[in-house]
């Protein structure tokens, strides 16, 4: 808290809802991100360990060793459930249509919204 995100907090959803729906925003979609979230921190360790040196050059071993330990402490924390990260899809609320796919499936699949991603193979 003092180093990596000082004043930083993960609030919950419920907290999180509440406010949108008080500030006139429609929630449409949450996903929960905890698995996701605890692979992305144990890659950035890793990524970290492999360029050891470069960041101790950048910064220092006392700032790398805090880094390192607050992405393997933070991924645990996601894997045992004790944090959590939502994405969450609002829209202003109102009395038209939103014009967002109507379900997460279309919305990822085939969402006018969203640029298109090359085809595998």
């Amino acid at each position: 808290m003092k180093y990596i995100f000082p004043d930083g907090e993960l609030v919950p959803i419920t907290s999180t809802k509440h406010h949108l729906a008080r500030a006139g925003f429609e929630v449409r979609d949450v996903e929960s991100l905890r698995e996701h979230y605890a692979l992305t921190l144990e890659r950035w360790r890793q990524r970290l360990e492999e360029r050891h040196d470069e960041a101790v050059r950048l910064t220092d071993e006392v700032t790398y060793r805090i880094y390192r330990i607050f992405f393997a402490g933070a991924a645990e924390g996601f894997w045992r459930s004790i944090y959590n990260l939502n994405q969450t899809l609002v829209v202003k609320t109102g009395d038209s249509a939103s014009g967002l796919p109507l379900t997460r499936g279309d919305l990822y699949d085939s969402s006018p919204l969203l640029p298109s991603l090359p085809e595998k193979g």
